[in-house]
């Protein structure tokens, strides 16, 4: 019979202590990149089992004294289990043997579920993200750490992974820093995609996300030009949001906002308004002048 307390039955005789100087260089700098915290650092304050900087274990000492405070902690055997089983995947990258990881989780009977989160979330904390994808995506997992995912990968320089994992698991987001990356992500993407997402959003941050998206397509993206935003599909008060930023908001200081509101009134057959805005028309001068003998004549 299988025993987690059992220190020798959960880590082998023969089970070099992984943590060598570049195993520990590798996860600070994870640790880093993640504002501070893990994925495992994340899921141990959750489980209220906070022993310090009890990760990762540098001697074997310290591998046996967080054992031990494992397996007396006040917590459901499944997460014990699933603490254990994050740090012998540490093992199963030195290990010259069977992959421990797997024996351990076959011998404790850990639940299929808890092995692919939590093989999942030490991926991210590996940095193998796409690999992690997955993993945290798959159909049967509660989306747990959901904001912290997001947030990792667009910070992290993985924008097409964060929208794949959203549009995949669809979690309802928590903090305000996850729903802005996230919106970003998806604008710099797919500029509609994001306006109707938008949508979705409580109406007292819609109007803030929309001045996001119109500041995106024409400013901060390099890749962006004035049709990115002159021919969005706005509703009415969309519409009223987008004259009021480009013409006297903080959109008013984008360099193309007057070319934007100009071109969306031509293709909406707005001339009476765009004989409105000809004061300092440098460039669109001529265009100025024929709509105003066209509409004059008429």
């Amino acid at each position: 019979m299988f025993d987690y307390t059992d220190f020798q039955q959960v880590f082998p005789a023969g089970s070099a202590l992984p943590y060598d100087r570049e195993l520990l260089s590798e996860i600070e700098g994870s640790r880093k990149a993640f504002d501070g915290l893990l994925f495992i650092d994340r899921v141990i304050k959750a489980l209220g089992f906070s022993k310090g900087k009890s990760y990762p274990p540098k001697t074997d000492n310290a591998l046996r004294q967080l054992h031990h405070q494992i397996c007396e902690a006040s917590m459901a055997l499944h997460y014990k289990l699933s603490l254990l089983y994050y740090i012998l995947l540490d093992f199963d990258k030195t290990s010259t043997r069977a992959v421990v990881s797997e024996d351990f989780a076959n011998n404790s009977g850990l639940p299929k579920s808890y092995q692919i989160l939590m093989k999942g979330l030490w991926q991210l904390d590996q940095q193998e993200f796409e690999d992690a994808l997955e993993y945290i995506a798959y159909p049967s997992l509660i989306p747990d750490f959901a904001d912290d995912i997001i947030t990792a990968l667009v910070r992290n320089g993985e924008e097409q992974l964060a929208l794949s994992y959203y549009y995949t698991v669809q979690p309802i987001l928590s903090t305000s820093t996850a729903l802005e990356l996230l919106f970003e992500a998806m604008a710099r993407n797919d500029a509609t995609e994001a306006l109707f997402f938008s949508r979705t959003q409580p109406e007292y941050i819609r109007e803030t996300l929309f001045q996001r998206l119109i500041s995106l397509a024409l400013g901060d993206n390099q890749n962006a030009g004035v049709e990115d935003a002159a021919f969005l599909p706005f509703t009415a008060e969309e519409e009223a949001w987008f004259e009021e930023y480009l013409r006297h908001g903080d959109g008013k200081n984008i360099k193309k906002s007057k070319d934007t509101l100009l071109v969306r009134k031509i293709a909406d057959n707005r001339f009476d308004e765009i004989k409105e805005m000809r004061g300092n028309s440098g460039s669109w001068g001529p265009i100025f002048e024929g709509i105003r003998q066209g509409t004059d004549g008429q």
